[in-house]
C-alpha cells in the first residue's frame, strides 16, 4: 500500500510537470501565431494606405514610422528583411540593432521557400537565453512576396513555473498526508492479519516433545488461517500419539538393554561359582587331612562371587534410583573436601578459590558425584609415572563449579560421544554406570557436565550446579 502511494505520487507529479510544459508550449505557440497574424494584418493595412509603390525597395520608406507604431500597439518587436535576406527595417531601438542579424542565412531562406504554408520557425539563442523566431513572407496587394517578416518571440515561463511550483507543493502536502494515512492503515491491517499468524508462531515455538502441547483456538479466523490452524492441531494430535509411542518404545528398549546388561553381569560371577562347586564335588574327600582348609577356600571363593553379585545389584539399584531433591544449604567446599577423605592416594590434591561457597544441594548426591569422578580419574592414571589428580571448587556467578582433572591416558575421540552412556566403559572391569549416574544426578539438579580430553595427556571433567534449586 505504501509503495503504491509512493508510485502514484511520483507518477502524478511527473504527469503534472509534463502537462504544464505541454500547456505552456501550446500557449506560447498559439500566442506567437496570434501576434504574427496581428502584425501581418497591421502590415497589410499599412501597405494598402501607403502612397509609395509597393516594392521591396520601398519597404524601408513604407514602414519608416509605421513599424514603431505597430510594435507599440502589438507590444512586440519585429524585423523586415528583403527577399535576399538583408535587414531593411527593425522596430527595435538603434542601440539594440547590433544584436540583430543583418542578413539571414541560407537555411532560413531555403526552409521558407520549401515550406508548404510559407512559414518557418526555428529556435535561436541570445545571451544564453533561448527564443523562437518565425519567418513569413510579406506580400503586396497582388499576393506577390516583397519581403520577409521576422518575429522574435521570447517565452516568459516565470508565471507558469510559479504556478507549477505552488501546485506541486500542495500536491506534496496531500500525498504526504496520504502516505501517513497509508502507513497507519497498513500497520493496523498487517497487525490484524498477522495476529493469528503470531499466535500460531508462538504456539509452534513452544511445541515440545517432552510435554503435552496445547491446540490453537481462534475465534472467526479467515479461511487460510483456519486451514493452517487445522493443520497445526492435527500435527499436535499426531505428535502426541507419536510421543506416546516413542516413550513406550524407549522404555521397552531401555528395559531390554538393562535386562541384557544385568544378565551379562550376573553370569560373570555365576560361571566361576559353578566351576568351584563342580571342582569341590569332584575332589571332595572326607578323610583328607586338609579337608577343612579346602572347605574354607571353597567358601571364600563363593563368598567373593556373592559379594560381586551384590555389588552389581547395588550399582544397578543406585543408577535406577532418581536422586531425591532433599536440598539443604551446604558449604560445597567443605562437602567436596569431606568426600575426598575416603581416598588414600597421596597424588590427589584439592584447591578452592574461597573457603566457603554456599549452595542448596543434596549432600549424599553431591558426594556421590565427586567420588565417582575421582574414581574415574584414579583409574585413568595407573600406568602414569607421576600420577596427579586435581579437584577444584570455584564460584561462577550463580553457579558453583567442580572440576576433576587427571594426567592419565585421556579419552579417545571415538569414545567421546558415548562416554555418558550407561553401559559404556573402556575398562576391563566395571559396568560403565558411574558417569551415567553422575550425569543423571547433575541434570536432575538442572546443572551441566562436560569434559575436555587429550589422549596421552589427561582429562578434565567440569560439573556446574545452580546455587539455588527450586
Amino acid at each position: 500500500m505504501i509503495f503504491l502511494v509512493l508510485i502514484a505520487s511520483v507518477l502524478i507529479a511527473g504527469v503534472t510537470v509534463y502537462q504544464y510544459r505541454e500547456q505552456s508550449k501550446d500557449y506560447h505557440e498559439n500566442r506567437m501565431e496570434r501576434k504574427e497574424e496581428q502584425i501581418r494584418q497591421s502590415i497589410d493595412l499599412a501597405i494598402q494606405k501607403t502612397t509609395y509603390p509597393v516594392t521591396t525597395e520601398n519597404l524601408g520608406l513604407i514602414f519608416k514610422n509605421e513599424i514603431y507604431e505597430i510594435a507599440v500597439v502589438q507590444n512586440m518587436n519585429f524585423n523586415i528583411y528583403s527577399l535576399d535576406g538583408e535587414l531593411i527595417k527593425s522596430s527595435r531601438p538603434k542601440f539594440a540593432n547590433d544584436s540583430i542579424s543583418m542578413c539571414l542565412d541560407a537555411e532560413v531562406l531555403n526552409q521558407l521557400e520549401i515550406s508548404p504554408n510559407k512559414r518557418y520557425v526555428r529556435e535561436n539563442a541570445l545571451a544564453g537565453d533561448k527564443y523562437k523566431a518565425s519567418f513569413t513572407y510579406i506580400a503586396d496587394q497582388k499576393f506577390k512576396p516583397i519581403g520577409i517578416l521576422n518575429l522574435p518571440y521570447f517565452e516568459d515561463n516565470s508565471f507558469n513555473d510559479y504556478e507549477l511550483k505552488e501546485f506541486l507543493m500542495r500536491l506534496s502536502g496531500v500525498y504526504l498526508l496520504m502516505l501517513l494515512m497509508a502507513i497507519l492503515f497498513a500497520f493496523f491491517i498487517s497487525k490484524y492479519i498477522t495476529r493469528s499468524l503470531e499466535t500460531i508462531s508462538d504456539m509452534m515455538e513452544r511445541t515440545d516433545l517432552s510435554k503435552q502441547n496445547k491446540k490453537i483456538f481462534i475465534e472467526n479466523p479467515g479461511e487460510e488461517i483456519e486451514k493452517l490452524i487445522g493443520a497445526y492441531n492435527g500435527m499436535i494430535d499426531e505428535l502426541g500419539h507419536s510421543a506416546v509411542k516413542l516413550a513406550k518404545s524407549e522404555r521397552e528398549q531401555a528395559w531390554r538393554e538393562m535386562a541384557k546388561q544385568v544378565a551379562h553381569e550376573i553370569k560373570n560371577p555365576l560361571t566361576p561359582m559353578r566351576l568351584s562347586v563342580q571342582s569341590f564335588e569332584r575332589k571332595f574327600d572326607p578323610n583328607d587331612p586338609n579337608i577343612h582348609e579346602k572347605v574354607k577356600e571353597y567358601s571364600n571363593t563363593l563368598i567373593q562371587q556373592i559379594d560381586t553379585m551384590s555389588s552389581i545389584a547395588s550399582a544397578f539399584s543406585n543408577f535406577a534410583e532418581m536422586p531425591a531433591q532433599q536440598n539443604e544449604t551446604l558449604n560445597v567446599v567443605k562437602i567436596v573436601k569431606l568426600a575426598l577423605d575416603i581416598f588414600n592416594e597421596d597424588y590427589i590434591h584439592f584447591i578452592a578459590d574461597e573457603e566457603e561457597i554456599i549452595a542448596k544441594l543434596d549432600r549424599t548426591q553431591l558426594i556421590r558425584v565427586v567420588t565417582n569422578l575421582v574414581k574415574n580419574a584414579i583409574q585413568a592414571v595407573p600406568d602414569v609415572k607421576s600420577p596427579r589428580v586435581l579437584v577444584s571448587v570455584a564460584s561462577e556467578g550463580n553457579m558453583v563449579k567442580i572440576s576433576v582433572a587427571d594426567n592419565g591416558h585421556g579419552i579417545e575421540k571415538d569414545h567421546e560421544e558415548k562416554i555418558f552412556e550407561p553401559k559404556f566403559t573402556t575398562k576391563t572391569s566395571g559396568m560403565g554406570l558411574g558417569l551415567g549416574m553422575v550425569k543423571n544426578i547433575v541434570e536432575t539438579y538442572k546443572g551441566t557436565i562436560n569434559f575436555t580430553s587429550q589422549p596421552g595427556k589427561g582429562t578434565v571433567f567440569c560439573v556446574k550446579f545452580p546455587k539455588e534449586n527450586v
